[in-house]
């Protein structure tokens, strides 16, 4: 969470102030977006049949070219938004380039194509129509060569040429979307949406196995034209397979499966493709690889989460930079996103979040309460642990119902926190006591622990001698296990390693 980040310019610099918060806002003005592109539909204004363009077939789009990139654009800005881009110039222009020279080399050579690096530690990539593509910095510190960056990359440009998003939210998507079109009339209570499950389905598509494999062939027909090994791409499907399998193994959420279909079942077909592509090679000599280029480029690279964003212990959430700490109900589900810190309860059915405010917190509560459909009651003002604070129950009219809660705006540095608890008023009276006692919990943030914690980030290592991955890590200690060290470099088990060779290890940033 940057609450103390100005919202950037896509592909621009990030710099500071409070306005970049506004994480219901965001969700409100996605679903606008995509709220246009039903009235098309509506409206019968649709593409109907057409060849696809990459894959030569037949197809009843309900979307043309136009509106997809206009879904894509008005999309992207909200997505640089709420998921922020990783602050390294160099490592952008880096992907970019990439990504525009095997844009040029498809079928769709015209879309706006755009290609940023989010900073968030999963390992995942995500494509919008419309040509906007996006790559997890946490990805990027687990592939070891360029021609790997380039396998993904095409991967995610192929979903878009084969309109794959288009044709998905044409079967599918629009009916899901439209439940949350109209569904929150308060911007302030735009996060309720999730509980009913809408959301923002649209960024994290899932496709079944044909679309799957039918951009993996053509990812490699991209490679293939561009002069990229496209071998190594069977590589990065065994890499984020055994990575999927780390995370299920922890409890976590698996989270190149939660957008893709099992990695290791494609890795037949992408063989057997690279063989039927294999004259369709873009020039003389070896294909592109590009190892030690490309992991000198991800050296000093933050690995996982940035505490440095805030953090949570248990169901504590800290923040080093602001200075605070904000204890969420047990048993919630958390999130800290780059504008907001969510808790959702365990059913679904109640939700807090923290975003920033604008004014003292007497105005922004006078703003709260001038929204439509909105009625305060028992507005104070008090001193909570030692911070100026406003606070009042309200009830907010929406399409789903009357919702309940409580909304605090507490003064704190030199900002204004909002801090909103919300449930359907069928289930206030299970929620008021949990909620109040959440709220009332903002407090600076004291324990010097905290307030130093540090990422950890990748450290490139040439390997002196041959050696085995255990006495590498000996003499050259890592903060992450053999298991993940061994994940990242694309190792099994204890193996020797190389003189002279780059290998990456995990440092902590303290």
């Amino acid at each position: 969470m940057e609450l103390n980040r100005e919202k950037p310019e896509p592909g621009g610099p990030r710099g500071g102030g409070p306005e970049r918060l506004h994480g219901g806002a965001v969700i409100n003005r996605v679903r606008r977006t995509h709220g246009a592109a039903l009235a098309f539909l509506l409206i019968g204004d649709f593409a109907g049949c057409t060849t696809n363009p990459a894959t030569g077939e037949r197809e009843i789009l309900l979307i043309g070219e136009s509106q997809e990139i206009q879904m894509g654009r008005e999309a992207d800005p909200q997505v640089v938004a709420s998921l922020g881009l990783y602050e390294d110039e160099a490592v952008q222009r880096y992907v970019n380039q990439i990504g525009q020279r095997l844009a040029a080399a498809s079928e769709r050579p015209d879309l706006p194509w755009t290609f940023r690096v989010i900073d968030d530690p999963t390992v995942n990539a995500f494509a919008l129509p419309g040509g906007y593509i996006y790559i997890m910095r946490g990805i990027l510190t687990h592939l070891n060569s360029e021609a790997e960056l380039a396998d993904i990359l095409g991967h995610e440009i192929a979903h878009v040429t084969a309109r794959h998003a288009v044709s998905q939210i044409s079967r599918v998507q629009l009916a899901q979307l439209g439940v949350g079109l109209g569904m929150i009339i308060v911007p302030e209570l735009a996060a309720f949406g999730d509980l009913a499950g809408a959301g923002l389905q649209l960024l994290f598509l899932s496709y079944g196995r044909g679309a799957e494999n039918e951009a993996d062939e053509l990812g490699v027909r991209y490679l293939r034209r561009t002069n990229y090994e496209p071998i190594e791409l069977a590589d990065v499907m065994l890499m984020l397979e055994r990575a999927s399998q780390i995370s299920e193994s922890s409890g976590r959420v698996p989270e190149w499966l939660s957008t893709h279909l099992n990695p290791a079942n494609r890795v037949g077909n992408i063989l057997a493709e690279v063989r039927n592509t294999q004259a369709e090679a873009a020039g003389s000599g070896s294909a592109v690889v590009r190892r030690d280029e490309y992991i000198r480029r991800i050296d000093g690279m933050v690995f996982g989460m940035n505490p440095r964003e805030g953090f949570f212990e248990g169901s504590t959430f800290l923040h080093p930079d602001l200075r605070f700490r904000f204890d969420f109900p047990s048993g919630w589900r958390t999130l800290n996103q780059k504008q907001a810190v969510q808790g959702v309860s365990s059913s679904q059915d109640a939700a807090i979040t923290i975003t920033l405010a604008q004014g003292m917190p007497a105005q922004a509560m006078r703003s709260f309460a001038a929204e439509q459909n909105v009625q305060t009651i028992g507005t104070r003002e008090q001193t909570s642990n030692e911070l100026s604070a406003v606070t009042a129950e309200f009830a907010a009219a929406t399409h789903q119902g009357v919702v309940r809660g409580v909304v605090a705006f507490v003064a704190h540095g030199n900002h204004t926190y909002q801090l909103l608890g919300y449930t359907p008023e069928s289930r206030w009276g299970a929620y008021a006591n949990a909620i109040s006692r959440s709220l009332g919990s903002f407090v600076r943030l004291t324990d010097q622990a905290a307030l130093s914690a540090q990422p950890e980030r990748v450290d490139v290592v040439e390997a002196p001698s041959d050696m085995t991955l255990s006495t590498f890590l000996q003499r050259y200690p890592s903060s992450e296990e053999l298991e993940i060290v061994a994940l990242i470099n694309h190792l099994e088990g204890n193996v020797r390693l190389g003189s002279g060779a780059l290998y990456k290890r995990v440092v902590s940033g303290r």
